[in-house]
Parts: structure tokens; sequence; C-alpha cells
């Protein structure tokens, strides 16, 4: 088992930086998780740790130990990538051992590695099978059991799930957890997926155009975003933003989106945070699920009234999606699917503002 550093680590690509002064410490036995859209660099930071791309500047430690140098089949690391990989030719069995093979891993130590490895994933009855007689969550087993019978030291996963129908996904995600849970060792794992990084990962590195831009538990990035980047990428629907000025009148302080106002709680103001920022524009967030109807509002929020006109009414069940539309701004509501609206009523909804975030202008950061 094995603690994961970065150190001031970059990654160059002539004159294009991938990854940027990336610093992170992974403690033994945690789960992290890289996310953030295409190209932000999460995938290139898991393969420096690999080995497979080298450090442009900084350094990565695996333990107390410094690996710039040092070759991936030394590094005591498995990594499962997003194609599997399998060799077609090869059965089930013959591939979880491959590795093994090329270590001259003594036959009945490789032959147990193996077969509690397939006990783990419930692969007992496939050991014999070819890769093309297998499901898609199947093969996914096989190459998570390729890199169990290693017994590296860190598991790096490389969007191992988006070859999946989302059903299979689901339970895949699990599975992981589980297997994290049960095997006690360092995971890594990149997806672009933040719902696959708020249910799997212990702490969660968002990342965009190569810079890290929060690391945290899964809670405070939802709660407690720094800046608007994080803000916008985690929670699905996203969070809501309005183009905003902050006004003082007889002591409280409103958030002006032009087309509504609403007052900011005494509770968020009274750090003074806000008050640079009286007379200055800002972005104002909140998120889908913390605008209501006011006749299924939870009790005791701190409601601020607004009128919407509904565009598009998407039924899902359990909730109710509303598009909408408030003067210039376009908005998403997450609200009680017992709601009556259709599209082209005009409606009244509520803002909890407990819940709200207020942003800097200029850099995205959150004020609080």
């Amino acid at each position: 088992m094995a603690s994961v550093t970065y150190r001031q680590v970059f990654k160059r690509f002539g004159d294009v930086t991938a990854v940027r002064d990336l610093s992170i410490e992974v403690a033994d036995k945690e789960f992290l998780v890289f996310v953030g859209p295409s190209g932000c660099g999460k995938t290139t930071s898991l393969r420096m740790l690999a080995g497979l791309e080298e450090i442009s500047e900084g350094e990565i430690l695996i333990g107390d130990q410094v690996v710039n140098d040092i070759p991936p089949k030394d590094r005591n690391i498995a990594m499962v990538f997003q194609s599997y990989a399998l060799y077609p030719h090869m059965s089930v069995y013959d591939n979880m051992a491959f590795g093994l093979k090329l270590r001259k891993t003594p036959k009945a130590e490789m032959d147990r590695r193996v077969k509690e490895a397939a006990e783990i994933l419930g692969l007992q009855d496939l050991l014999n099978r070819k890769p093309k007689a297998l499901s898609g969550g199947q093969r996914q087993r096989v190459a998570v059991g390729r890199a169990i019978v290693r017994e590296p030291a860190v598991f790096l996963m490389d969007e191992p799930l988006s070859n999946l129908d989302a059903k299979l996904r689901v339970s895949a995600r699990a599975e992981i957890s589980k297997l994290h849970k049960r095997l006690g060792t360092t995971f890594i794992y990149v997806t672009h997926d933040q719902v696959e990084a708020m249910t799997m990962g212990d702490r969660i590195a968002v990342m965009n155009d190569g810079l890290l831009m929060q690391v945290d538990t899964p809670r405070a990035l939802y709660s407690e975003p720094d800046n608007a980047f994080v803000a916008g990428f985690i929670g699905s629907p996203s969070m809501n933003f309005f183009n905003a000025t902050l006004v003082k009148e007889e002591g409280k302080l409103i958030v002006d989106a032009g087309d509504f106002r609403v007052d900011i709680p005494a509770e968020k103001s009274k750090s003074g945070a806000f008050d640079a920022y009286v007379g200055k524009e800002v972005t104002f967030g909140i998120r889908p699920e913390h605008v209501h109807s006011p006749e299924y509002a939870p009790p005791n929020i701190i409601a601020a009234p607004i009128k919407a006109t509904c565009e598009v009414v998407e039924l899902l069940g359990h909730e109710i999606h509303l598009f909408l539309t408030s003067g210039r701004y376009s908005f998403v509501a997450t609200v009680d699917p017992r709601m009556m609206v259709s599209a082209g009523n005009e409606i009244d909804l509520v803002f909890d503002m407990a819940s709200m975030h207020i942003f800097d202008k200029e850099t995205d950061a959150a004020i609080r």
C-alpha cells in the first residue's frame, strides 16, 4: 500500500502545457477521482503517474520514492484502460494471468491470485471463455481482475466504465467502490462524468485547462465550490448563473439581476465578505434543486420569490425539470413531481437563498 504525491508537476507537449503546477497528496488507501471536461489534463496526470508520459517538470512520489525516472514496470502500479485492452485469442484466465507470467510468478501463486480475483469479481464460471464471448460488463471486470492479480500498491483507472450502457454503469460503479473497500488499496480514477466522481471518490480533484481548480470531498465541492467552474461542473443539472450587481438598501444586501431582485440572508452577509462588492457586478448562482414551487417548498427555507415563464417540462418520475425564462435569463428548476405546470405557463417560484452562491465577476472565485 502507498500514498501518491504530485509536487508542482507540469507536462508540456511542445508549446502546449497540458498540466500546470499540479500539487496533490493522495493518502494511502484513499479513492481519489480526477474529473473534468475533455482535454483538461486528467488522463495526462494519470499517465505521468503510470510512467506512460514523461514529466516535464516537478516530481511524482509513490510512497516516499520519487518515480520520475523509474520504468512503468517497476512502479508497483496496475492500470485499467478505457478500451480494456484484452487479448482476443486468450481465455479470461490467461488474460488475467498474462502479466504474472511475464514476471515469472510461480504457477501455484499465479493460479491462487487469478482464482481469488475471479471470485471477488464473479468471474469463476467465465475463466475459459474468450473475450468475444463476454458482455461489455464482463470484459470490464476481466480488465479489473487483470489489475487485481498484480497486487499493486496503487490502482489507476482511466474511464473504465465509458463503454458500458447507462444501467450497467450504475452497478459497475458500486462494484468498483466495494472492491476498493475490500482491497484496502489506493485508487486513482479518471472520468469526465461528474456523477461517477461524486458517487465513488473519497475526494475529487476537479481540473480544467490543465489546472487543478479544487480538490475536496464530494459534499464540500457541491456545497462550497471555490469558483464558478467547479460550481457549474459539479451537480446535474448544472448550477444556474445570473449576471447581477450587489446593492445595499436600508442596511440590506440585495442581488439586483435587473429582471429580478433577491435579498441576501443576514447569516450569509455577516462575514462582511460581500461589503467590498457593493455597487459592483458579480455572478449570482443557484442550483436547480434550490428553486422550488412555493406550494411544495421544503419547510424553513429562506425563500425569495420570483416569476418565470415555463418553456419546457421534463417529467422524470421522481422530479420535474423545468426550463424557464425570466426576462433575459434562461434557467432550470428541479421541482416536486406533484407540481402541475405546462409549457407556456407563467408561474411563481422561490429561490432558497440559504443555498445561493456569489462569485467575483472577474476571477470567478467564490465570495464567502
